[in-house]
């Protein structure tokens, strides 16, 4: 039944991801990626991992798709249907066939590495995700922790500077 389920929501997922570059609407686009993040979040709860999954949601299915979504009502976005760049289909799939090669020579070559470090899955089920993804976060990468947060924060106050009429 997990091998059932698992290829249900991949197939969900190709899909919406190959919707995600061919619709020609940005809000189908962007509705197409929240079901890609839905699906990313789905893998996380098959693999035991409940807090990725909840902050792949609230963060990237939320936030940033209420992000995309203004940018694209802000920007008022027109699509034209009638112009064809060929050049960049072409070069699209010359990109997308060496990706998929390298993928497969990954897949066929490669092996899984065995888990290294002092967490075990009964030390992790024991303590849970949250406290120690907390720990390590605000212990050992606090420094990377806030510069992102400034970073952030930087990039919403220049939004905002650009989102105005007058300055």
């Amino acid at each position: 039944m997990e091998t059932l389920f698992f290829l249900i929501i991949t197939l969900v997922a190709i899909v919406s991801a190959i919707l995600v570059t061919t619709c020609k609407n940005p809000i189908n686009s962007a509705l197409a990626l929240v079901m890609t993040f839905f699906c990313l979040a789905t893998y996380y709860v098959m693999l035991d991992a409940p807090f990725m999954a909840a902050v792949q949601v609230m963060v990237y299915a939320g936030a940033i798709m209420v992000l995309i979504v203004f940018t694209i009502m802000l920007l008022n976005i027109r699509v034209d249907a009638s112009k064809k760049h060929s050049h960049k289909v072409v070069l699209g799939s010359i990109i997308g066939f060496f990706t998929l090669v390298n993928t497969a020579f990954i897949v066929i070559k490669g092996h899984v590495a065995s888990p290294n470090g002092p967490l075990t899955g009964e030390m992790i089920r024991q303590q849970g995700h949250t406290e120690l993804i907390g720990r390590e976060m605000f212990t050992n990468f606090l420094l990377p922790f806030e510069i992102t947060s400034i970073l952030l924060l930087v990039a919403i106050v220049g939004a905002v500077i650009l989102a105005k009429k007058k300055i």
